[in-house]
């Protein structure tokens, strides 16, 4: 996770407001929370520990007065019943919200959930107030429950279940401020912008710890300071229990803020106002037009985009458009309007461009050539509100002639990662991937690729499969093992418009690592609609394990695999960056259930959410973790590069995989290819269009 914001651009012109972070990987002094706020939308990761305690956590600003956090604990000498060796390791998750804003005259005040679906091992509940009494200075007094209320209680609010380790991943609300509860406090003193020294009183006995042996708790006193560097990482040493010497290091980065991908290309060239009356002037009508679109092809092709079609008509031009370059689907667009006037006819006042994905035309594009003229160094509110953005069905001119068949390749490294083996945290495989692809036409693909390992131990992953479903996920150490070299994907796949408003996949052949058979997926989405519906089914059959030709029995030692899965899908775009999913419907190993993502997404391309899914399958019989849920992120690769790019690298954090709410991982599903090219989305990233 550090290593991941290390790479990322600096947070330095937020860093001051960032408030420090304590051992949890939360807002705090040293091992106790404050009541201070991250600035919305900042990511923090945190490494560190003391004693025998070592945490990571990654935090998220999902809102400005809500936040989320997830945190992997390695606890060493701890005779858990899940320990390794005597070495334990825990996830849990926390929730963090803020009642009131600190003002002149009244504290900041949180209210937190500490490992709210985990085992409970770190379980705790809190509710504190932190309030800058002079510049610099800091005070925090705050009520804990759980471990926060373990160290010489005050009082006592119904009866607190002891915490389930093991299994877990359940919302403990049956212990949420309850129990005994104790008072916590501390100081903070920042003399300048990059020193803070810290003092607390500790609500924390780490009585589990102590009653196995492996944790020494001599005093509730620890003390800190905190080094913040230029760029915002925090650097803090710690004396805390009364007898250890700790560390850690906080990185920031804060999407919300980060560049919009791109900025090192080079400049559109600008657009070409037609001279007084030349608009009249038709003579060009009926003549051999070839030239135009020799012009028009160097000039979209010298700024990455393709052009497929053309259609002229006396006043009016529509180009059918790919663009394989700009993540800011607006600034392909405006390029693309700026070449076309400095190319066409002088008497084409109305410009259509219809981008295409897959062979499908996304949407139609119509600016007044003239408002393109008025309006070049105008904000760019003012030419969006000048532009139609409708359907595509129907609108595009047919493909150049020359412009299919096309073949692609390339050959990149690979890296497959598992993570929370409880026999070792991380394990990856490496090695190299070539793909192909062949395009007979605009919507029909033949793609695949191959793999093959260089090193790695995926295979020796801990399956830990269980008998309540058939094996779908879980094999995966044998597919590592014995898939090398292996066919990764290699399908067939059409892609349709069968009416305005609906679009349509069908992919068959090997379509993922596990399994091959046939996909059919249909979207509804009308170009300017933030709601859109998804219907999928599948029919599939499990490969051989070493990932060839060859197909396998779909009976496993647990079970028969179903031939047949598939979903209903919604999704929305709440708006202010905010959207969700919710697929319903028959997963792989034949349970029925439903998944809900939720996400946050940002105009330069970053996002940020976490998914759950619930099926009919019984917690108990799950297994570790109860469900599946997890956390991703997207980052755009221009965040890293400067240079546009339609590229993105997804980082997905979840528990071991498991045969529960597993679903198939075809490539192509619809709605993301989709939306980027209708007007919700093009309306958030319209700051691009000239630039």
């Amino acid at each position: 996770m550090l290593a991941g914001l290390v790479a990322l651009p600096s947070a330095a012109v937020f860093a001051e407001s960032v408030p420090s972070y304590n051992m949890y990987g939360v807002p705090g002094l040293i091992d106790m929370p404050t009541a201070n706020v991250a600035p919305d939308a900042t990511l923090s990761a945190t490494l560190g520990g003391a004693g025998n305690q070592a945490r990571a956590t990654l935090s998220f600003q999902f809102a400005p007065r809500l936040s989320g956090s997830f945190r992997y604990s390695r606890i060493s000498d701890f005779d858990a019943r899940d320990s390794v060796d005597g070495v334990f390791y825990d996830r849990s998750f926390d929730l963090r919200f803020q009642l009131l804003e600190e003002g002149d005259y009244l504290p900041s005040v949180v209210v937190g959930l500490q490992d709210f679906i985990g085992t409970g091992l770190y379980g705790g509940e809190y509710l504190v107030a932190t309030k800058e009494v002079l510049p610099g200075f800091e005070m925090t007094g705050g009520i804990g429950w759980g471990r926060l209320g373990s160290r010489a209680p005050f009082a006592e609010i119904g009866t607190r279940k002891a915490e389930k380790l093991g299994e877990g991943g359940l919302p403990t609300y049956d212990r949420w401020f309850r129990g005994d509860a104790a008072a916590f406090g501390g100081l903070s003193y920042a003399p300048n912008d990059r020193l803070r020294f810290s003092a607390e009183y500790s609500s924390d006995s780490y009585t589990r710890e102590r009653a196995d042996g492996g944790h020494e708790d001599d005093s509730p006193w620890n003390f800190g300071v905190d080094y913040r560097f230029r760029n915002g990482a925090q650097l803090s040493l710690y004396h805390a229990y009364g007898n250890s010497v700790g560390f850690q290091l906080t990185m920031h980065t804060n999407p919300r803020r980060a560049a919009v991908p791109g900025g090192a290309e080079t400049a559109p060239v600008p657009v070409a106002p037609r001279a007084r009356g030349a608009a009249r002037d038709l003579g060009w009508v009926g003549t051999d037009t070839s030239g135009y679109r020799q012009s028009l092809n160097t000039a979209m092709t010298n700024d990455g985009l393709v052009l497929e079609g053309l259609t002229l008509e006396p006043q009016t031009a529509t180009v059918r458009m790919r663009n394989p370059r700009y993540g800011q689907v607006p600034q392909a667009i405006g390029r693309t309007a700026r070449a076309m006037t400095r190319v066409l006819p002088a008497s084409i006042e109305t410009f259509v461009i219809v981008p295409m994905v897959e062979g499908m035309a996304l949407s139609a594009v119509t600016f007044r050539r003239s408002d393109l003229e008025a309006l070049e160094h105008e904000d760019n509110a003012e030419i969006l509100a000048r532009t139609r953005i409708t359907d595509g069905f129907g609108r595009a001119p047919s493909a150049f002639d020359d412009q299919y068949p096309k073949f692609g390749w390339a050959l990149s490294p690979y890296m497959q990662l598992s993570v929370f083996d409880p026999e070792s945290p991380l394990r990856a495989d490496f090695g190299v991937r070539a793909r192909a692809s062949y395009r007979p036409m605009a919507n029909l693909v033949i793609s695949g690729s191959v793999t093959k390992k260089l090193t790695g131990n995926l295979d020796k992953i801990d399956r830990q499969d269980d008998d309540a479903l058939p094996l779908v996920r879980t094999e995966k150490a044998r597919y590592s093992a014995e898939g090398d070299p292996a066919i990764e994907r290699l399908t067939l796949a059409h892609y349709g418009r069968p009416a305005r408003d609906f679009y349509s996949r069908v992919t068959v052949g090997y379509l993922e690592s596990m399994y091959a058979g046939v996909s059919g997926e249909v979207l509804w989405k009308p170009v300017d609609s933030r709601l859109a519906l998804g219907a999928e089914v599948n029919y599939v059959k499990p490969r051989d394990f070493d990932q060839l030709f060859g197909l396998r029995s779909s009976e496993t030692r647990t079970g028969r695999i179903p031939d047949v899965n598939g979903h209903l899908s919604a999704y929305y775009d709440f708006g202010k960056g905010y959207h969700g999913q919710l697929d319903v419907g028959r997963f792989l190993a034949g349970d029925y259930g439903a998944k809900v993502t939720v996400d946050r997404e940002f105009a330069n391309g970053w996002r940020i959410g976490a998914y759950a899914t619930v099926t009919d399958v019984p917690f108990e019989d799950f297994g570790e973790g109860s469900f599946d849920k997890g956390i991703r992120i997207t980052i755009p690769f221009g965040a890293v590069t400067g240079q546009p790019s339609t590229d993105r690298s997804n980082f997905v954090i979840q528990s071991l995989t498991r045969d529960g709410g597993a679903r198939l991982n075809v490539d192509g599903r619809l709605y993301e290819q989709v939306r980027s090219y209708h007007q919700p989305e093009m309306a958030k990233t319209w700051g691009k269009f000239w630039r």
